[in-house]
């Protein structure tokens, strides 16, 4: 089975919610700066490339599919993408891959990773993440199996999912109440994302303390908490938020210093009473080894959409448990993750995240959205990734790069 052709669908449709969307942002590295930390809220919402306010509770979406065809008539799907990552298919790895083996994801594999010696992280392995996960599309709909199946499993066809509260509004009141809704929605744990780091002093400080107090009030001693400072905090900072959260319990705190400064993150975890977790921006097999030598994390938390695809994964998951490291994926891509975790260890995976509100966006398109029932999500049995866009949601529809 050869690839065919390669190609690129960029979807627009509105979504209607009464999710009031996107109240709040995340604190990023750049707020070091006074005039990027004093930027709008409204600003950062999913990528402005595929997210628009329309008011009245309806929002415009645009996704970038891509599909990868085979000369038997099999056609594999993954995104949503950008439209940066559909350029850099299209001009830098198109012609390797056309003639391809499409079940040879090792070969192929190898080959992308190789010829891209510059782009062993960021968007370029993104575009190989794509490749990668829509080969194991083609692999899967091949034997009419799901994914997980393909992998060895299941292990848990019904697992536990964690509310991640990325556009929330952060306030102690308002968190509250978001908090107790997730709880009546069955979820036994929910991530939440700081607005305040170094450069805000102590009154930053407390307010960060307030969230977990409120947090902790609001759920009970039986649901987990998590808090993500994104990359945005130093080791000292990072401590002294450890120290201060401890009596509240949180399950982890998340990136809290920069992903390249290996030394710092080990320092933290070492010391720190909360667990640390990270990973969610590095990529491969060797950048989530150098995280388990150095012991720089106790979750790690690798995206199947950025570090390499799902054969990338199935790697780092293996150093994981050699390690003794739960591999939690980070939430990009739901429906993927689903199987992975479906086909991994509850030792090793024991939850799927869940970003609230970044799933009404990524999944709009799905015919099929893997969405938690009661806090817990169930595997897909479709064929390969069970991946199909829903014809009703598309309003406009347009092909990129036509032959």
């Amino acid at each position: 089975m050869k690839i065919s052709n390669i190609r690129f669908e960029q979807l627009e449709g509105v979504l209607e919610t009464d999710i009031d969307m996107f109240r709040e942002r995340l604190i990023r590295p750049i707020d070091v700066y006074p005039e990027h930390r004093a930027e709008p809220s409204e600003r950062f919402g999913p990528r402005q490339d595929r997210y628009g306010e329309l008011g009245d509770g309806r929002y415009l979406v645009r996704s970038v599919m891509l599909y990868v065809d085979t000369d038997e008539g099999i056609t594999g799907i993954s995104g949503p993408m950008s439209g940066t990552e559909a350029f850099f298919i299209h001009t830098q790895l198109r012609e390797l891959l056309l003639g391809q083996d499409a079940l040879a994801t090792e070969l192929i594999w190898d080959k992308m990773y190789r010829l891209l010696i510059h782009g062993r992280k960021g968007e370029a392995m993104f575009a190989v993440s794509a490749i990668d996960n829509a080969l194991w599309d083609i692999r899967g709909k091949a034997v009419n199996l799901p994914l997980y199946r393909l992998l060895g499993g299941p292990t848990q066809q019904t697992f536990p999912a964690y509310a991640s509260a990325l556009g929330f509004a952060i306030s102690p009141n308002e968190a509250t109440a978001t908090a107790q809704e997730f709880v009546r929605d069955g979820y036994v744990a929910t991530k939440w994302f700081i607005r305040n780091g170094p450069m805000d002093g102590e009154v930053g400080a407390r307010e960060n303390v307030e969230l977990v107090r409120a947090l902790r009030d609001a759920v009970g001693d039986d649901v987990d908490i998590m808090i993500d400072a994104w990359n945005s905090w130093d080791v000292r900072y990072a401590l002294d938020m450890a120290n201060r959260m401890a009596p509240f319990r949180p399950r982890w705190l998340e990136e809290v210093v920069k992903p390249d400064d290996i030394q710092g993150q080990a320092r933290v975890t070492a010391l720190s009473p909360v667990p640390i977790s990270g990973g969610e921006h590095e990529y491969t097999r060797w950048g989530a080894r150098d995280y388990f030598e150095a012991g720089v994390v106790d979750v790690y938390q690798a995206d199947t959409a950025w570090a390499g695809g799902i054969s990338e994964m199935l790697k780092i998951f293996a150093l994981g448990s050699a390690f003794g490291v739960q591999v939690i994926p980070h939430g990009h891509s739901v429906p993927i993750n689903a199987h992975l975790t479906a086909a991994q260890s509850p030792a090793t995976t024991p939850l799927i995240e869940y970003l609230i509100q970044w799933n009404e966006i990524h999944q709009f398109f799905w015919v099929h959205p893997v969405k938690p029932v009661n806090g817990k999500v169930t595997v897909s049995d479709l064929p390969g990734l069970g991946l199909a866009v829903d014809d009703a949601k598309v309003e406009r529809r347009e092909f990129l790069y036509p032959a």
